[in-house]
């Protein structure tokens, strides 16, 4: 949700309600949750940003305020008809990278492209439903995640340099236990071990 927020922050007073402009950049969101793939390697920061950006982006190209240019509009297009075909031939649309295969573009500007076609779905009134009726949409205080991420950040600083290694191994690379020791010149049980010292030495500190 702070990533919506950042982005929504981008193109706020300029003619169109926050509101409106949050309810877009959910919409974004959702569609990147639904289209990650992990096993690209990318952080989903990094994919949902342009997903996000192409939902608001098109509240304002419908508006008049900003543009999508006619190659992204033509290439969401083709897109959409590959995509059709996909579903009535294998039940499914293609992926990000089948598309960008097929096209020969770029997997951001398929993402981009395939935001800036998306019809912006209302999150404040139920369809079908009485206007008056809203969805309240919980929102994490981004304030808090930032203070929690600035201290355990200074936990870890205050950690050996060994530890901040393994650390960094298991937590921000992802890697198993076995795959740290291997990098760490220890052996599995080692590892196993310390990882537990260091948690509980971090929790402590927070």
């Amino acid at each position: 949700m702070g990533l919506v927020h950042s982005c929504c922050r981008r193109f706020a007073g300029k003619g169109i309600e926050y509101e409106e402009l949050f309810s877009a950049g959910c919409l974004g969101l959702s569609r990147a949750i639904n289209n990650f793939d992990e096993s690209r390697g990318l952080r989903f920061s990094t994919y949902a940003f342009p997903v996000i950006l192409g939902e608001i982006k098109r509240l304002f190209r419908d508006g008049g305020s900003v543009r999508v240019s006619r190659s992204l509009r033509e290439l969401a297009l083709k897109i959409s008809r590959l995509n059709d075909q996909s579903v009535i031939q294998n039940g499914s649309e293609l992926t990000v990278s089948e598309l960008s295969k097929m096209l020969g573009e770029p997997e951001e500007l398929i993402v981009e492209a395939i935001g800036s076609a998306q019809i912006p779905l209302s999150l404040t009134v139920e369809p079908g439903e009485d206007e008056s009726r809203q969805l309240d949409i919980p929102v994490d205080d981004i304030q808090y995640e930032i203070s929690e991420r600035l201290s355990l950040y200074s936990a870890i600083d205050r950690l050996e340099e060994q530890d901040k290694k393994l650390i960094s191994l298991r937590y921000f690379n992802n890697k198993t236990q076995v795959q740290t020791a291997r990098a760490l010149n220890m052996t599995q049980v080692q590892v196993s071990r310390r990882e537990k010292k260091i948690l509980s030495f971090i929790r402590g500190i927070l």
